[in-house]
């Protein structure tokens, strides 16, 4: 049984949490590896240079989307793609386990199932909800 009271509160503890997963991985591509770094991995793995640059952004994006609560159940789903994209050219041929040499893909699943389940459960509190059109 669900406990009304306090599911909103884990929904929101997810958010944030997700959220600065992102934003802690978008700045390790900007301030650790550099996008011209990062532009020079995804170019070594047979992708093209200017992916690193939307990667960086959607991370960016969806991280402060997940933080301040703005469309969060949207941002929570267009984050998948950019885990399956590690998953698909990283972490899936190192395997499951992340503590495997390169990393397996073990971490990034479980993260996937987080946004999952923050689409599923909903905004939590302290979200930033648009105001419809008609209700302003």
């Amino acid at each position: 049984m669900t406990d009304t009271r306090t599911a909103p509160y884990a929904a929101l503890i997810l958010r944030l949490s997700l959220g600065i997963l992102f934003l802690a991985h978008a700045g390790l591509k900007i301030f650790v590896f550099t996008p011209a770094g990062t532009a020079g991995f995804f170019s070594s793995l047979g992708l093209p240079g200017w992916l690193a640059y939307v990667t960086i952004a959607w991370e960016l994006v969806g991280a402060v989307a997940l933080i301040l609560g703005v469309l969060p159940r949207l941002a929570a789903i267009a984050m998948i793609p950019v885990l399956l994209g590690a998953i698909f050219t990283v972490h899936g041929p190192a395997g499951f386990f992340f503590t495997n040499p390169n990393g397996g893909w073990e971490f990034l699943g479980l993260w996937i199932v987080g946004l999952l389940a923050l689409a599923l459960i909903g905004d939590g509190p302290y979200a930033l909800r648009p105001t419809p059109v008609g209700k302003r």
